[in-house]
């Protein structure tokens, strides 16, 4: 079959020159004018005007429309499929044609199931032309299913943790929206360390204790039946470590030295998704959002990268404090790998998605309707694209091609239908479908075989003016079929136009592209085909341009005068001309001052405001003309304004008064521009030691012209001064005279020296060096001194150039030193300079620490100490030491991975650290370094350590499958992380009924070695809930739930049920075993699920003995037995077991440890038989009963109390009930007020809303309140007490009782 269709494709690449000449040939198809008359004339195969959308979700509340509309000449007929075959809607009393249209109408709201109407429908328009038809039309109806009630455990967390609170909301169509609140009906607040991730559950990066709250609540909002479900809500606590430690203390020994850990800071791991990569697909046009939520502490943040690319801009956003990506309009360009980091101050973690974007079809080149005339040639083209590439399928009038009546004119080439010498009976409507694995696109396209004589759709005798000079356009719409040819004559029995001074147009219009006045006069349009010939005449008139033979000109006028502009006009005599003035492109101003004549513009008392351009404006209905001026006022010349600048620069700087140290400097001020000098800024130049090099000396008041300045030895001093004031500072004066002070010795030392070797037998001396004006004269050397501290020894010292660092070599490694460094010039040395403490260089550590000990905490955690290493092997400064520590293998697995060493630092002198984050059950090696400045010394030896056993993980899957009337199949994988030895694994489950109530849970112990199990006797067409998980020897851990039914009995009849409705356990079951243990006897009671007809017995023994079980039969089917000659003080062991089951073993349940009591001395008195004792027991029981009758008295006078009460009890103002006649506040009811319902509450008995309706009920399971919400989400219900739930009808029990309407701005 393949080499056949390959066959195929290189015959038609092989024609494709001779398709290419064929249809260059092919005559462009007819265009019919949007002329309604013709319109309505014209045959036409139909048309889909307007039809529902594919994926139709309608409210099972209201009545289904849908739409079908479409034109045709003649009108259409119109019939609909359901599911591939013919509907017919006359036998179905509820469903109605609109008149003139295809639209149905299911009338739902008369009793009709809107479940009953679920499918697809197409609709086909047909009359005798061809048939048009829909697409498919899947009509569903919507659904919001209640949320299965289940049983939430309180959620125990340690601080810094992280946590994940499920929200698993139930499948409705289309999928709701998830929004968490609290009781108060408030938004939980979220953050970068609390959000909400796509799928609906709440994320926790870690907890704090301000996440301690029992009303975490999940809501569902499904937006087409306007009704919100509410989760059951879920507790949260978070132990902080100060309680645990506090706690720990009090219960530890005082050798006892450690308590829980602090919290730790963690790097980050990713919550969702989990792994290091994953896969998403998305369609082309679709918006594409990536989540990536982390867990650490501190919290981590999330970046976004795409490798081997950039993120698209303008289309690129990131929601939910960055932790979603969203990229809107994604294309095929947009595929690849998608990387999100998660970062913190400890680390980092990464996961990929690899996206691949797929696309529905969607068109390149849509088939397009063609009107041909008989003979004539012409083709469809429909070319789609999509990935993978969509299939392309024809239909003729709704039928398959290849089935369909045969046409001697139509070729079907792939994407392309080629029409050649088409008849009248050629017409038809053919539908084009592309389609692949993501979608398909249907269009409908007519072929119109007309044979129509010419018409012409322009007026008669229509009339057209034109200004001269100007070009005219002489309209001659025309149809027919053949095309007409068209023809110009001027006058009635003028020659055909022809010649460059006109365009002839293909829409017939005939152009003169420079009007003169002797084309005035009547055109004849003449039309003619095959059928038939038509003409038309229209008038055209050329007229005189307007023109403004006199302009407005400038005019420059002084302020309080008077002005006038002149605007002379000249127009064709027949035209009737406007003027319009405008000041500055707006409207003259609404003033009496401007007055407008028939050729001019006058302005009196002119003002400031006047000033601009004034436009004359003339305006005909043919042309327009326009002329401009400028208008300036003026006024007398201004006072001249003063004018404030910075100062002028100083002048005549003099030196007087020249001393060793000092000087005097005075100077002239330049001129101060109007604002005063405020103060004088001196600087000076080092001409000897930085020439051209300015630096700060001073400064003085702006009212002082001389300064007395200090000066150092050997400088060649020049100085300048700046003068300022408000506006700034002037440029700088010129400079004065150089003055050379004389040479003297260093005042001062260098600064900062410090000693600190670069080798273990080295010492490195630096320090920073004068400047060259410190130098206080010429040969500046240094002076560098050391010796070893705490050793009685001499100063060793050597001169130095003027340089900033010295290296004393063939030091010991290590030891203190005590250094000094003095200035010298050639007159003498500085003062003697302070002695510094510096080291020689560090060494790596010569020993390991000793003695490392590791003390197992737990499972995660871990301890470990050891002895400190004498101080003089460190050789440096002591910085820690680090922990090198890596696991070696799992117990359970006893597989060995990649060793990827942790390091912990523990810093200073610091004999023992805490290892955190230790996988369970596990095999570790560690071992202990010292650390200084120049690195880490050498390791201790390896110490093995274990970890113990912990809970596991939860299984890897868990399937059902192979449903039979009565037993299901389950398979399930170990979990991914054991922690330990698998003992066994614990399978719960319980059926569900009708109204999502829980039956009675049973529960299996399965052997660890089972990967399936076939559950049988189980009740048919029942669903059942299960809970499974993995146990170690230190107990369970966390748990994977599904859901799976029962199939239906094959004869379609319902068996019995036993026990008049009540849900029969799948397997007899013994459970709730109790014990009341007196001295020597103890009464034994239990619970039995199962057959009748059973044998029990009780088997017992001394707790912790080895000694066998001691049997007791009990008589009948009692559910009790009483133990005796047992011994006082003692622990016992009991369990209870069935025998003589009809299939199967016995059964037995699980084990229960009661105490008896310690033996009494005989000589004890019973206080219960003393006289004093009953007596005082009377007292108190009837005091008892006298304040039950008080407070049974009060609370019935209580009846109602006023709202204001229940206000302070509730801070929200926003959460308060009003009546619905005066908006007033109403008052609260006790629970057993079960009064009617007011007449603004408008819910019906099958506890469906309309939309209209106000009255919402939120909570229909768990412990909540009924009411409504405003916009901003504040409740604004009426609070009562609870009631119990209405029964559901029929199979609606599913459905959500009430819409919400007032919710709809949640989300």
């Amino acid at each position: 079959m393949q080499p056949k269709v390959m066959m195929k494709k290189k015959n038609i690449s092989a024609s494709k020159a001779s398709l290419i000449l064929f249809l260059c040939q092919i005559v462009s198809a007819l265009d019919v004018p949007l002329d309604s008359k013709l319109l309505e004339e014209l045959l036409q195969p139909p048309t889909i005007t307007q039809q529902s959308p594919k994926d139709y979700i309608v409210d099972p509340r209201e009545n289904i429309v849908i739409q079908c509309e479409a034109k045709g000449k003649p009108p259409p007929s119109f019939s609909w499929t359901r599911n591939g075959t013919h509907f017919d809607i006359d036998k179905d009393a509820l469903v109605t044609m609109k008149p003139n249209s295809g639209t149905l109408v299911i009338n739902i709201m008369n009793g009709g199931k809107a479940e009953a109407y679920e499918g697809v429908y197409q609709c086909t328009a047909r009359n005798e032309r061809g048939a048009a038809i829909s697409n498919n039309i899947v009509i569903r109806p919507s659904r919001s299913p209640l949320w299965t009630k289940e049983k939430l455990e309180p959620n125990q967390v340690r601080e810094g943790d992280s946590l994940v609170l499920h929200c698993r909301p139930p499948v409705g169509l289309p999928p709701p929206i998830i929004f968490w609140m609290d009781n108060a009906f408030q938004r939980l607040p979220q953050s970068e360390r609390v959000s909400q991730g796509l799928n609906g559950d709440l994320y926790f990066s870690n907890v704090q204790p301000e996440d301690t709250r029992e009303d975490y609540i999940c809501y569902a909002r499904f937006n087409h039946t306007q009704t919100i479900q509410q989760k059951q809500p879920i507790s949260v606590k978070v132990f902080s470590m100060d309680s645990l430690n506090d706690t720990i203390a009090a219960n530890l020994s005082d050798t006892d030295i450690y308590g829980a850990k602090p919290v730790t800071e963690r790097q980050p791991v990713l919550l969702t998704p989990t792994g290091s990569t994953s896969t998403k697909v998305e369609l082309r046009g679709n918006v594409l959002l990536l989540e990536c939520i982390a867990a650490g502490l501190p919290t981590p943040v999330i970046r976004w990268i795409k490798e081997g690319g950039e993120l698209p801009a303008n289309r690129t956003f990131f929601e939910n404090f960055k932790k979603t990506l969203k990229i809107i309009d994604v294309s095929e360009a947009d595929s690849g790998n998608y990387k999100c980091i998660a970062r913190n101050t400890l680390g980092s973690a990464h996961h990929v998605i690899s996206v691949t974007v797929k696309a529905a079809p969607y068109w390149i080149t849509a088939p397009r309707n063609l009107v041909l005339s008989p003979g004539e040639d012409g083709m469809l083209i429909c070319r789609a694209n999509g990935n993978p590439k969509p299939d392309i399928s024809w239909l003729a009038n709704g039928v398959p091609i290849a089935i369909a009546p045969e046409d001697p004119s139509r070729k079907v080439d792939g994407d392309t239908i080629i029409f050649s010498h088409v008849q009248e009976r050629s017409s038809a409507v053919y539908q084009c479908n592309a389609s692949n694995e993501y979608g398909y696109l249907l269009a409908n396209a007519f072929v119109n075989v007309l044979a129509e004589p010419p018409r012409i759709l322009t007026p008669a005798n229509k009339l057209y003016q034109v200004i001269a000079d100007s070009p005219a356009l002489l309209d001659c719409a025309y149809f027919g079929s053949p095309k007409p040819e068209i023809e110009w004559f001027k006058g009635v029995k003028g020659s055909i136009l022809r010649g460059n001074e006109y365009v002839f147009h293909d829409n017939g219009t005939l152009e003169i592209p420079v009007a003169q006045k002797d084309s005035t006069g009547t055109y004849t349009c003449v039309a003619r085909n095959e059928l038939g010939k038509i003409q038309n005449e229209v008038q055209l008139e050329v007229k005189d341009p307007t023109m403004i033979i006199k302009q407005p000109e400038y005019k420059v006028i002084q302020r309080y005068g008077q002005v006038s502009f002149e605007c002379i006009i000249k127009h064709d005599s027949t035209l009737l001309p406007t003027v319009i003035w405008l000041k500055d492109n707006d409207e003259l101003p609404d003033d009496e001052r401007f007055l407008v004549g028939k050729d001019n513009l006058t302005i009196m008392n002119v003002t400031d405001k006047d000033d601009g351009t004034y436009t004359c404006i003339v305006n005909t209905t043919l042309d327009s003309v326009s002329a401009s001026a400028v208008l300036t006022v003026v006024a007398a010349p201004p006072t001249p304004a003063i004018i404030y600048a910075r100062p002028n620069p100083p002048f005549d700087l003099e030196l007087t008064g020249q001393l060793e140290r000092s000087v005097e400097l005075s100077w002239v001020p330049g001129d101060e521009n109007n604002s005063p000098i405020t103060n004088f800024v001196i600087e000076f130049e080092d001409g000897l030691h930085e020439p051209g090099v300015w630096h700060y000396q001073t400064e003085v008041p702006g009212t002082q012209t001389t300064v007395q300045l200090k000066l150092s030895p050997y400088v060649s001093y020049s100085f300048r001064v700046i003068a300022v004031n408000e506006i700034g500072r002037s440029q700088p004066s010129e400079p004065s005279e150089q003055y050379l002070t004389k040479s003297a010795n260093p005042d001062e030392n260098p600064s900062n020296v410090q000693g600190i070797g670069s080798e273990p037998d080295n010492l490195v001396i630096t320090w920073e060096s004068l400047r060259g004006f410190q130098s206080n004269g010429p040969g500046l050397q240094y002076k560098v001194s050391w010796r070893q501290k705490d050793v009685d020894d001499e100063w060793t010292s050597v001169i130095v150039a003027n340089v900033s660092k010295y290296i004393v070599s063939g030091t010991p490694t290590f030891v203190p030193y005590e250094i000094k460094v003095q200035a010298l010039n050639d007159l003498g040395y500085a003062p003697e300079p302070l002695e510094v403490i510096g080291h020689s260089g560090e060494d790596l550590p010569m020993v390991a620490p000793g003695n490392v000990q590791v003390h197992v905490i737990n499972s995660t955690l871990a301890k470990v100490h050891w002895d400190p290493v004498p101080l003089k092997t460190v050789r440096g400064h002591l910085q820690g030491y680090k922990v090198y520590y890596w696991k070696v293998q799992s117990l359970s697995r006893r597989s060995r991975r990649h060793v990827e060493k942790k390091i912990l630092t523990f810093r200073g002198n610091k004999t023992f650290g805490m290892l955190p984050g230790l996988e369970p059950y596990s095999s570790y090696k560690l071992n202990v370094r010292v650390v200084n400045g120049k690195g880490e010394g050498p390791a201790s030896p390896d110490k093995v350590f274990k970890t113990p056993e912990g809970v596991p993980s939860s299984p890897s899957f868990l399937k059902i499958t192979n449903p039979t009337l009565d037993s299901l199949t389950l398979e399930w994988g170990s979990p991914t992380h054991p922690n330990g030895v698998l003992t066994s694994y614990i399978l719960k489950f319980q059926p569900i009924n009708n109204t999502h109530e829980l039956g009675p849970l049973v529960e299996i112990r399965i052997p660890a070695n089972e990967s399936s199990l076939i559950l049988k006797n189980l009740n048919y067409s029942t669903r059942y809930k299960f809970y499974f998980n993995a146990q170690t020897s230190v107990g369970s851990g966390s748990q994977i739930t599904e859901e799976a039914v029962t199939i239906m009995d094959e004869a379609g009849i319902l068996r019995p049920a036993v026990g008049a409705g009540k849900v029969q356990p799948l397997y007899p079951r013994i459970r709730n075993v109790t014990t009341a243990a007196a001295e020597t006897y103890a009464n034994i009671s239990w619970e039995y699920e199962g057959p009748d007809h059973v044998n029990f017995y009780v088997e017992y023994g001394v707790a912790g003995s080895k000694e066998d079980w001691k049997k007791e039969i009990v008589n009948g089917s009692r559910s009790f037995f009483v133990l005796k000659g047992l011994t006082p003080g003692t622990a016992y062991k009991v369990r209870v077991g069935a025998e003589g089951l009809s299939q199967g073993p016995g059964v037995r349940s699980s084990e229960d440890v009661f105490e008896t009591g310690p033996a009494m001395a005989s000589r004890q008195v019973d206080i219960a038989t003393q006289g004093w004792f009953i007596g005082l027991m009377c007292a108190v029981a009837l005091l008892i009963l006298i304040l039950l009758i008080v407070c049974f008295i009060r609370r019935n006078k209580g009846g109602k109390y006023p709202v204001k009460e229940k206000e302070d009890a509730h801070a929200d103002p926003e959460i308060q009930p009003m009546k619905e006649d005066d908006g007033t506040f109403g008052e609260y009811s006790d629970a057993e007020d079960h009064k009617p319902l007011k007449k603004g509450s408008r819910t019906p008995s099958d506890r469906t809303v309309k939309k209209e309706d106000s009255d919402d009920s939120l909570v229909d399971y768990g412990e909540g309140v009924n009411g409504q919400f405003n916009e901003d989400g504040s409740f604004i219900g009426q609070y009562s007490g609870k009631k119990e739930k209405e029964p559901a009808e029929g199979n609606e029990s599913s459905e959500a009782p009430s819409p919400v309407n007032a919710m709809n701005s949640f989300v």
